[in-house]
């Protein structure tokens, strides 16, 4: 599932879609696109929506080793559940669903045999996390029709909650965007409605007496829909480079905690911190970079000093300027702040 426009993370986002926003200088949608591919998965579907074509000439770069990829466009947005609808036709075994706009690494295989061996008309990917409240947590029993048991991270659904507040939260782990499905499920949603996996489908599962079953995976998950969000999740896995589901660049260099590309231009004077250069990028003399993220073709001026900044590919940050918590766009120019 790959529509959504990324609207927190613009100017970045207003000439690409969020699942080509680049993480360590790869689109999100090559993480859980590589993790259905580890899982065995040989036809691969993208639906989108807001800048479409530019997934389409990505997506066409799957169709190799004897997979076939492509995408499907929206012509209005229809949610998560409605876009997949679309290709009810095509859906005539157990399916896997995923969500093309977070960083994530997932066991497909392992995941696919819980959903077999439990007999569930669904089956969900979990993550557990420390504070729930921003996220929709679920509540989880070890039978279809047991009590929840806010210590399982592996079991029947029972429960969903969005953005409980402290005393609500009845479990800590949240949907991470990962689903498999029969084919039934998807009969389900409505034709020609917007309509959405977590909002209506599942809740209207759970009141049929549907089984729906979670496990929590292991690995690396990421929502990466705020700059925030995008600054730490870079860091995380640079810090946590051996456990991720792909090679390093060869020739990537691993410094102060920043990955620096093997095709970046990096003066020797230049002081680079928790941050990434990518593909292309140039940093000039003198500068300072301090949790920043430079996506390929961006270029830092000599005697720049830029702290939690995110520049977009072909952003240009001029001589001597300071700055903090600035996102550019493509092309972008920053002279003064």
């Amino acid at each position: 599932m790959a529509g959504g426009q990324g609207s927190r993370l613009r100017p970045i986002t207003d000439v690409r879609p969020k699942p080509m926003v680049e993480v360590l200088g790869r689109p999100v949608i090559d993480f859980v696109k590589d993790s259905m591919i580890q899982g065995g998965v040989s036809n691969l579907i993208v639906t989108t929506g807001y800048r479409g074509e530019m997934l389409a000439k990505h997506v066409d770069d799957w169709n190799q080793d004897g997979r076939t990829a492509r995408i499907n466009q929206e012509t209005t947005p229809m949610g998560t559940a409605g876009s997949v609808r679309l290709l009810l036709d095509e859906i005539t075994e157990t399916v896997i669903i995923g969500s093309g706009d977070s960083v994530a690494s997932f066991d497909v295989r392992a995941l696919l045999e819980v959903h077999k061996s439990s007999g569930a008309k669904a089956t969900m990917a979990l993550w557990e996390v420390e504070d729930p409240s921003p996220f929709g947590i679920v509540g989880l029993s070890s039978s279809n029709d047991g009590e929840i048991d806010g210590e399982l991270r592996e079991g029947y659904i029972r429960r969903f909650k969005e953005k409980p507040t402290p005393e609500e939260a009845f479990s800590n782990v949240i949907n991470a965007g990962l689903y498999i499905l029969e084919p039934e499920v998807m009969e389900l949603v409505p034709e020609g409605e917007k309509y959405d996996f977590s909002k209506n489908l599942f809740p209207r599962l759970l009141e049929m007496g549907w089984p729906m079953y979670a496990q929590a995976i292991d690995g690396v998950w990421f929502d990466v829909g705020s700059p925030q969000e995008l600054i730490r999740a870079q860091n995380v896995l640079i810090e946590r480079r051996d456990e991720l589901p792909f090679p390093l660049p060869e020739g990537a260099r691993i410094e102060h905690g920043s990955f620096i590309h093997p095709s970046s231009s990096v003066d020797s004077s230049a002081v680079i911190e928790q941050s990434v250069v990518a593909q292309d990028a140039v940093v000039g003399a003198n500068t300072m970079l301090k949790n920043c993220v430079l996506m390929r073709g961006a270029r830092v001026e000599e005697g720049a000093q830029l702290d939690h900044c995110i520049l977009s590919p072909g952003a240009v940050v001029s001589a001597n300027v300071s700055a903090n918590g600035i996102i550019l766009g493509d092309d972008e120019h920053l002279q003064d702040v």
